[in-house]
């Protein structure tokens, strides 16, 4: 139990970063009802375009807290272009298509971009070193990196300022009302195939954010990190109940903590001493996702946009 300050940190840091990719997948869903399984690799777009600020263009000696930024910067640009080219040449075309299509196509373009990553960026088929934030503070029982500062903010900061725009922005209330009734908020004057453009951009902001904060935390960005942080993302997602932005974040953070605590303690249970450890964490988040789905299949805090298919 002495270590229980230190999961639960553990958890809250890495569900925070789940967080942060599931609001991408809750938003796009909760506008055009379609679940973009290419957005993991959208977030790992995004670290491969911070990585090219700090490898490629700035000065060899920056100091991180200068260089930190301009990545998120960088980073944020290549997330959002791949999230609105992905929107404007992959789905929009197949927005009136059967639900099968667009998820076929998401599939198609996830695996794309990777190669795409694999083949073009120098060093890419192996794990690239990322610059990262190491020096450790002691609060109490609790130790954090200067990077889990830094995600703890970049959580709290986005996840305010989504809340704000979308509540009290005339683009956010436009959202609000495409996300309840798209035809009907056309014929009022709304600019739908904008509005589902500011999603995805939205979407790729944050992943790119997540992506850095991944980084700093762990050194290191691979062409294939995108796929099990998206899978874990979208399960958040569902978890917390898909369409709902706060959901998105509060399903992060409970997936984070139980997959934390799953690992650490399991193994202390009588019988049960071969399912603890990291290697055995992703089967309780899914088992976590499995249970909830059976109990309360609208996800934690329910979802609000009604199916309209």
């Amino acid at each position: 139990m002495n270590t229980l300050p230190q999961q639960l940190a553990n958890g809250l840091l890495l569900g925070s970063m789940y967080g942060l990719i599931a609001i991408g997948y809750t938003m796009v869903y909760g506008i055009v009802q379609l679940i973009n399984f290419a957005h993991g690799e959208i977030f790992m777009t995004g670290a491969f375009g911070a990585l090219t600020v700090y490898a490629y263009i700035l000065p060899h000696g920056t100091s991180m807290w200068a260089a930190v930024p301009l990545m998120l910067i960088g980073g944020a640009i290549v997330a959002v272009l791949v999230a609105v080219g992905a929107e404007r040449f992959a789905y929009r075309p197949l927005r009136q298509a059967p639900r099968l299509a667009p998820l076929i196509t998401a599939i198609g373009l996830s695996l794309a971009l990777q190669e795409v990553v694999r083949n073009f960026y120098p060093g890419a088929d192996k794990a690239r070193s990322f610059p990262s934030l190491d020096t450790t503070h002691d609060l109490g029982a609790v130790t954090i990196k200067d990077a889990d500062i830094f995600l703890i903010i970049a959580a709290i900061v986005c996840m305010s300022s989504l809340a704000y725009f979308v509540r009290k922005s005339r683009t956010g209330r436009a959202m609000q009302a495409t996300a309840q009734d798209p035809d009907t908020a056309q014929l009022m004057g709304i600019d739908t195939n904008r509005i589902i453009v500011i999603a995805f951009a939205i979407g790729g902001l944050f992943a790119a954010v997540a992506a850095v904060s991944y980084g700093l935390k762990y050194g290191n960005v691979d062409y294939r990190m995108g796929f099990l942080m998206g899978l874990k993302a979208f399960t958040a997602a569902v978890l917390g109940g898909i369409g709902n932005i706060y959901g998105a974040m509060l399903g992060g953070v409970v997936l984070g903590i139980a997959e934390t605590l799953a690992s650490a303690y399991i193994n202390n249970i009588p019988g049960m001493q071969q399912l603890g450890g990291q290697s055995w964490a992703n089967v309780w988040a899914f088992c976590l996702l499995i249970l909830v789905l059976l109990l309360r299949p609208q996800g934690l805090l329910g979802e609000r946009v009604a199916d309209r298919a």
